[in-house]
């Protein structure tokens, strides 16, 4: 979450992720809550549209009151960043890259069908990502009017047994239909959708005064689209990690070693002058190719290397059944870049309080045994 400022109004950004199993209404709930919408909305690719379904990440965004309980806070207004992010199993990589900027997640479940394949991915993915879960019952308007509320209620039991079994075992659970009448009713004049209203008082209710973070850090920023505007220059739209940045400033793209000077910034069509962490805005820069970059780093210069090699902290996911050994092959994603790494491992990382010299022991034997292994090979090719 952050705050945008664009000269007439203080605005606290809600990042909202929406998942679910494909086909399960996630792109209709957008459509349903949103006023403002980005250039890479509501399936606007041309392949998304083809197909009829969501290929990419899509972006827009709705106003709200700021809640009294954030009254004393420096913000006028409350701005919720929807993120709708694809269904289909090939795509779980965009998932996990749209996953690790969100603040809140929706679930969507089609209420007819209940859990669904990857229905139990996003559980996995909100597991690692989030602690804040709202679940979306969708398409109750294709329950008979007669036994709606009963099976509603029975659909509730069921997925509360499932979600007993992780971390959101007291998650809220919202009935809505996004589109009545489904696919075949999206011309204007159609019937409008069923419990927005209370789902929007569900996510005002999950807005703290600790999601108004502070702004520390070196800006960091993760960029997801890029684009040309003729006469003006290259947008590079997506959501501030850290830090904050104003018009003016200068940037850096860390994998290009470029820097450039911000000339501008809109936050869904709307100008502002500077954006802090959490908001989801397009940052204008001149001179830059944009058939160079598609997604990737915009940071403050100087603040992000370039790596081989990196020692992080790792956790097995629960559900994962397979050995997690050293020499293993993973796909390590960070941000929305996905690279392919050989894993060693030093050991478990100590309990608390117990001392962690063996550990840290084991670490430097290896990484002074990686270094030799590289010398010798860098001697050999020079023999």
């Amino acid at each position: 979450m952050g705050g945008g400022d664009d000269g007439k109004h203080r605005i606290l950004n809600v990042n909202v992720g929406i998942l679910g199993h494909i086909d399960s209404g996630k792109t209709s709930l957008a459509r349903a809550l949103s006023t403002h919408f980005s250039t890479a909305s509501l399936d606007k690719h041309p392949q998304s549209a083809a197909r009829g379904i969501t290929l990419d990440l899509g972006f827009s965004s709705f106003m709200a009151d700021l809640p009294a309980s954030l009254s004393h806070l420096p913000y006028d207004q409350l701005q919720f960043t929807l993120v709708d992010c694809p269904g289909h199993a090939s795509l779980i990589r965009t998932v996990l890259g749209g996953a690790q900027i969100i603040d809140i997640m929706m679930l969507v479940i089609d209420v007819n069908k209940g859990i669904q394949t990857q229905t139990a991915e996003c559980l996995v993915v909100g597991e690692i990502t989030t602690s804040n879960l709202l679940v979306v019952l969708n398409k109750t308007d294709m329950l008979p009017e007669e036994a709606r509320v009963e099976k509603v209620d029975k659909m509730k039991k069921r997925l509360a047994n499932t979600f007993k079994a992780t971390k959101f075992k007291d998650c809220e659970m919202v009935p809505i239909a996004a589109r009545p009448g489904g696919a075949d009713n999206m011309a204007a004049g159609g019937d409008p959708p069923v419990g927005v209203e209370a789902l929007v008082v569900h996510l005002m209710s999950r807005v703290s005064e600790a999601h108004a973070r502070q702004q520390t850090g070196e800006f960091l920023f993760a960029v997801d689209h890029c684009f040309p505007i003729k006469g003006q220059g290259t947008v590079l739209t997506g959501t501030v990690l850290s830090g904050q940045c104003k018009v003016g400033d200068t940037v850096e793209i860390p994998n290009m070693k470029l820097e450039k000077k911000v000339k501008s910034m809109q936050m869904f069509k709307r100008p502002v002058q500077s954006c802090a962490r959490g908001d989801r805005l397009g940052i204008c820069i001149t001179q830059l190719d944009h058939k160079l970059m598609e997604r990737g780093l915009v940071a403050a210069p100087g603040t992000v290397p370039t790596f081989g090699a990196a020692v992080v902290g790792a956790e097995k996911i629960r559900f994962f059944k397979g050995a997690v050994q050293s020499k293993m092959k993973f796909h390590v994603t960070v941000g929305h870049t996905t690279v392919m790494a050989t894993a060693e491992f030093f050991g478990e990382l100590p309990a608390e309080g117990a001392t962690n010299a063996a550990t840290v022991s084991a670490a430097e034997k290896l990484l002074a045994r990686l270094s030799l292994d590289k010398r010798a090979r860098g001697e050999a090719a020079v023999a």
